[in-house]
């Protein structure tokens, strides 16, 4: 194989959205499959809507999810001449022409067109136009656009795409195509493989919606005398209304940072997207870095469109429930001690983090992870659901208010009692404490689990949860006999 270079090409219009993100991903896969390079190339010639915060955005995106990149960023603004130069070259050598039809002549033809059922296209009226009659139009000073000049062959034009195969088509299906606009600007078609042949891009990896461009481009690349990339084009990620994922249609739910904000990890986003349109062939689910790259390969993307089933309405599960569950599975599974630094920056967000944490009490803060994080989504969970082994300040979930957990008449004194029992233990930890709760279930003639759901409730805010012994024992004696001690603070105030 080639020496593989490849490229994550983004307009800064906006933030790095999880379609970009699978983009950027599967040419860094692809890179690093291959000991290749990947480029990181800013398309910013959009002036009007490129912004320095989505610059930003981007290269924070990149960075958050770990996708280095080998070259760049370079800014597609700063080899304006070269594009410039090209469609002069293009001009020169007889492939383009200048074309000084107005918008108002184009959209009369395209009427005319649809009214008769014909091809709906540019039909070539400045194609022909003499050097004279070029050089009166200029004269004249008639804004003029710069189109290619398509070649007048039969047949088709075939080319082996990575993913699809054999993809063909007509040349008497490809227009005419503006590759310099009235105002002196060369267009995207023009500019990209103008950095392509730069950059010496080896495969141009990017979503089927680009297969409308592949062809014209194949066509610039011939003109310009440059050799043709490979070209692999992933299936796109749409929505439940099978709509193309956008920044403009879907806002912040499809936003990279959106996720990071929502305490996901940057690896379980990335083996989710990966998931999105490629199969590894097996079973498997969960990848390492490592693991990932070994497998990859670009034969086993798929060729339909895959689904991205988010759920903006739901505030706890706002998103794809697989990608929840691949969070949910790195999680458990990651290095404790890595997890605790993850936790670490949620905690101090929500101005829960103590700097005993660090060193005097971090094996406590680390098992306590450790208990509490097999029922937890996000890191975000630690500081909400989890808020209560930090603070004292935390409020009851509502499940259990509406199943009358607390509801019982007797259950202040009843806790009040347990409090003074627990208080007065020399040896306070797992088998004591099960004792003393049951010992006194037996003495009211009630059932222990009305004491215990009632306790993981008032201790932790939550209805379900860790083995409630193992949350006595974690929070540490002191701290339960002064919650117990008076419960009726915990009430809502109805």
């Amino acid at each position: 194989m080639v020496d593989v270079r490849v490229r994550f090409p983004p307009s800064p219009t906006g933030y790095l959205h999880i379609g970009g993100a699978r983009t950027a991903l599967i040419n860094w896969l692809f890179a690093k499959k291959h000991n290749g390079k990947l480029i990181l190339r800013i398309e910013d010639t959009d002036t009007e809507r490129s912004t320095q915060e989505s610059i930003d955005g981007i290269l924070e995106g990149l960075r958050w999810l770990d996708l280095d990149w080998d070259e760049g960023p370079y800014f597609q603004t700063e080899f304006a001449n070269d594009h410039v130069q090209a469609a002069q070259n293009l001009l020169a050598g007889g492939n383009a022409y200048k074309c000084f039809c107005t918008k108002e002549e184009l959209d009369e033809k395209r009427e005319q067109a649809l009214a008769q059922k014909t091809t709906v296209g540019y039909d070539g009226t400045c194609r022909n136009l003499t050097p004279e009659q070029v050089t009166a139009k200029e004269q004249q000073g008639i804004p003029y656009v710069i189109r290619f000049k398509v070649p007048k062959r039969k047949g088709t034009l075939v080319y082996h795409d990575k993913v699809l195969g054999t993809i063909e088509r007509a040349y008497s299906e490809i227009e005419d195509f503006v590759i310099v606009r009235s105002n002196g600007k060369p267009l995207y078609l023009l500019c990209n493989v103008v950095d392509d042949i730069r950059d010496r891009i080896s495969h141009v990896i990017r979503g089927q919606d680009h297969m409308t461009n592949t062809t014209r481009q194949i066509l610039l690349y011939e003109a310009l005398g440059s050799p043709l990339p490979v070209f692999a084009h992933m299936p796109l990620t749409l929505d439940l209304q099978k709509r193309k994922i956008s920044k403009r249609s879907h806002g912040e739910v499809v936003a990279v940072q959106f996720y990071r904000d929502k305490g996901f990890l940057p690896w379980a986003l990335c083996n989710f997207l990966c998931l999105l349109g490629w199969n590894p062939g097996t079973e498997q689910e969960f990848f390492s870095r490592e693991e990932l790259i070994e497998v990859f390969t670009l034969e086993r993307m798929s060729k339909v469109n895959s689904v991205f089933n988010y759920r903006p309405g739901d505030q706890k599960f706002f998103t794809d429930p697989k990608l929840i569950a691949i969070n949910e599975h790195y999680l458990r599974t990651i290095d404790t001690e890595v997890l605790g630094q993850l936790v670490e920056e949620k905690l101090k967000a929500y101005e829960l983090w103590d700097d005993s944490y660090a060193v005097e009490r971090r094996d406590w803060y680390l098992a306590t992870l450790d208990l509490i994080k097999d029922r937890f989504h996000t890191l975000n969970d630690f500081a909400s659901l989890g808020r209560a082994y930090f603070s004292d300040s935390y409020d009851i979930e509502e499940k259990p208010l509406k199943k009358n957990v607390l509801k019982h008449p007797d259950l202040v004194q009843w806790f009040k009692e347990l409090s003074k029992r627990f208080a007065d233990l020399s040896t306070f930890n797992q088998e004591t404490a099960e004792q003393t709760t049951r010992e006194l279930a037996d003495e009211l003639a009630i059932k222990p689990g009305i004491l215990i759901n009632g306790m993981r409730t008032v201790l932790t805010g939550q209805l379900a949860g860790p083995s409630m012994f193992d949350i006595l024992t974690t929070l540490g004696q002191d701290k339960v006999v002064m919650r117990l001690s008076d419960i009726s603070r915990l009430y809502p105030s109805t």
